[in-house]
């Protein structure tokens, strides 16, 4: 009865064009203020994370100034100059002070960050980790040394954003456990550095926190998704910095910026308290891993990582101590490499570097064999695309609900939203267009891979 009598009272209405009308604008105006008041809350809550950084640089600053005042004859610049390997001789024994050193990086990553816009976070609970550190007997084999923490590796007190709104406002209540093993080193995580939205993207920008630059030219990107440690790193902000890698995000940033990065075996570090827009991915399994200024410093970081903390934290990591007597071996190896994969073109560059690397090994009485990776094609498109996105980028797509896309990976969004079926036929008709030595674009039955770089964004990469 009720749905007749409002039918009744409806019906002669629907006949009234100007009813109708009313109708329809009063629809269309309720359905733009619900799209400009999520906006507007989007950009609340991004103004908000962009406060409590400027907030927390400024307590960062504050710090650093405090103990310039007290401490004037600190040698700043020859802490900064020394090589992590040398740093931590000269702080066990106590040639250096773990507050010089602190206090030092602190100053020098303020400035960094001013120029090419690294550091998004001060972990504040670094000054309370020195004062404990100083009374602890036992050194651990990172003793003083500050570290850098990529954004979405967890440290208690602190958002790890992912460079997503999505993940604002929800702070830690623990450390991860490679904080938790750098901590009971001796090391000191002082700061958390930008990433690229989603971090599926080898620029370095997101829309809360900005874009990061490249320290050596301001011009050109840090490379991604670790792109804040790279700079950071580059820019003398920071001697040591954890990073993650799937596709290149460890690699890549420390290629762009001059320095050494380590993807290391999968499962070899737990990955337990990182956060991540992308679930259940298992047959492309990502890392998290060391960025630093030289080899030694990796090592150093990948010793004191691999100890009995790690396994005891996370007991589904191999109990596998780093082996000392394998990395200082001199024996002779036997090294395979390749100059290229038969599917990605490399750049001079690259090439370039193979040859010399290949050419200092053999000098060294080691022996190179070149060889071709198998299945290549196989490889990248079935194994390597499907397994980053198995279920076609939907969980990805869903975590950017209520969030706006950064323009550096909206073409990359938009594919990821594409239905299945206009992949496949999407896949079909650029197979035999598109050059496979040379394509900025992978076409797979599941997915659309992109570079992440608009035209404008590639012409600023190195």
């Amino acid at each position: 009865m009720t749905q007749e009598r409002l039918w009744q009272v409806l019906d002669p209405l629907w006949g009234d064009p100007r009813t109708l009308s009313a109708l329809l604008c009063s629809s269309a105006a309720a359905v733009v203020l619900l799209k400009w008041l999520g906006h507007r809350q989007i950009q609340q809550k991004m103004e908000e994370a962009r406060r409590t950084r400027d907030l927390a640089l400024e307590q960062m600053e504050k710090a650093a100034h405090r103990f310039k005042q007290k401490n004037p004859g600190t040698q700043t610049a020859h802490v900064l100059s020394l090589t992590m390997v040398e740093l931590v001789e000269k702080l066990k024994e106590g040639s250096l002070s773990p507050e010089s050193v602190l206090y030092s990086y602190m100053g020098k990553a303020l400035e960094v960050t001013r120029e090419v816009n690294c550091v998004i976070d001060f972990i504040h609970d670094c000054e309370d980790q020195l004062q404990k550190l100083k009374k602890q007997k036992e050194k651990g084999l990172l003793y003083g040394i500050p570290v850098s923490i990529k954004d979405h590796i967890n440290c208690k007190g602190h958002v790890s954003s992912g460079g997503m709104v999505k993940f604002l406002g929800q702070v830690k209540e623990e450390d991860s456990v490679i904080v938790q093993v750098l901590k009971s080193q001796g090391a000191i995580p002082f700061v958390k550095t930008n990433i690229p939205q989603t971090m599926i993207n080898y620029d370095c920008s997101n829309l809360i926190f900005g874009q990061a630059l490249n320290p050596l030219n301001h011009q050109k990107s840090p490379g991604g998704s670790s792109g804040g440690e790279g700079a950071l790193i580059a820019g003398g902000g920071s001697i040591l910095g954890i990073g993650s890698d799937v596709a290149g995000s460890i690699r890549l940033p420390s290629s762009f910026c001059g320095l050494c990065g380590l993807k290391p075996t999968g499962n070899r570090i737990s990955k337990l308290g990182a956060v991540s827009p992308i679930t259940g991915m298992k047959s492309v399994t990502g890392m998290l891993g060391p960025m630093a200024r030289d080899v030694d410093s990796l090592a150093l970081c990948m010793e004191a990582l691999l100890c009995e903390e790690m396994f005891r934290l996370d007991p589904t990591v191999p109990p596998l101590p780093f082996d000392e007597e394998v990395y200082t071996s001199s024996e002779p190896l036997r090294i395979g490499y390749y100059e290229g994969d038969g599917y990605f073109q490399p750049s001079p560059s690259m090439k370039r570097a193979i040859q010399q690397t290949r050419k200092l090994l053999q000098d060294a009485g080691h022996t190179l064999v070149p060889f071709a990776p198998p299945k290549i094609d196989y490889m990248v498109d079935e194994l390597f695309t499907r397994g980053i996105f198995s279920d076609g980028a939907a969980h990805l797509v869903d975590c950017l609900k209520g969030d706006i896309v950064d323009p550096n990976l909206k073409s990359q969004f938009n594919t990821y939203r594409l239905p299945a079926l206009v992949k496949r036929i999407l896949a079909i008709i650029l197979k035999p267009i598109v050059s496979v030595q040379m394509c900025l674009i992978c076409v797979t039955g599941n997915l659309w891979r992109h570079t992440t770089l608009g035209a404008s964004e590639f012409r600023r990469l190195p």
